[in-house]
């Protein structure tokens, strides 16, 4: 299954199984295994390079089981074809995302002027804070 250009994950990887659905439908959802799950463990995938694969995981750590796999599931349509087009779908679109990595933030310097404006606000504050106070007792 093609990413994105450069990054193709093997079939081999993949395993899709049919299951039953649930929820409203009736005989129908109840009788045929039209939801699809989708599972793969991106940490033990041939796709990436060994940075790519740490950003994958890091980046999906939080979706993925405690043995390092990834779960979607796909039951809004009624067929069994659409729901697996789906998981594939949205297994593209996550690792896609996983993929990117953002560029560096360079801290850079506040301006004058929100230097000074910050000073002026606290200036203000205190004297608001000032004027609430009594006089003093001596």
């Amino acid at each position: 299954m093609v990413v994105r250009p450069g990054v193709t994950i093997p079939w081999a990887e993949l395993t899709l199984r049919a299951i039953t659905g649930s929820g409203p439908g009736g005989q129908h959802v109840n009788r045929s295994a039209t939801r699809v799950v989708l599972t793969w463990h991106p940490g033990r995938s041939a796709a990436f390079t060994p940075a790519q694969q740490a950003h994958v995981v890091a980046r999906l750590g939080g979706r993925l089981e405690s043995d390092g796999t990834l779960r979607i599931v796909a039951g809004e349509h009624r067929s069994q074809q659409q729901n697996r087009a789906e998981a594939l779908e949205r297994l593209r679109g996550l690792v896609s995302r996983a993929l990117v990595v953002p560029r560096p933030r360079h801290a850079t310097r506040p301006t004058r002027a929100s230097v000074e404006r910050r000073l002026s606000d606290k200036r203000e504050r205190g004297a608001r804070k000032r004027d609430r106070q009594g006089p003093a007792d001596d």
